[in-house]
């Protein structure tokens, strides 16, 4: 879809995405999805909301996902919590 915007997760990026990586790429999908490079003023609002929004998901996401079979080094989700007496 937007070849400009990268893989986040490891191990297609080495260290954890920062805010800015997340940010960048959620502006980058608004811009492709919108067709605008920069809004007029009158879609200033939903577009910034947009790019917040999505930002937030993305990092959700990045936070959510499990990865398996990473190289050394490279950060793994931490198991979940068991309840006690397991």
């Amino acid at each position: 879809m937007c070849r400009s915007i990268k893989t986040l997760r490891p191990p297609a990026l080495p260290e954890e995405a920062t805010a800015d990586d997340i940010h960048a790429a959620a502006l980058q999908y608004v811009r492709k999805v919108s067709g605008f490079r920069a809004p007029a003023a009158h879609n200033r609002e939903v577009f910034d909301r947009a790019v917040r929004e999505i930002a937030e998901a993305t990092a959700r996401l990045l936070d959510g996902l499990e990865v398996r079979g990473a190289h050394p080094g490279v950060r793994q989700r931490a198991p979940e919590p068991q309840p006690d007496g397991v």
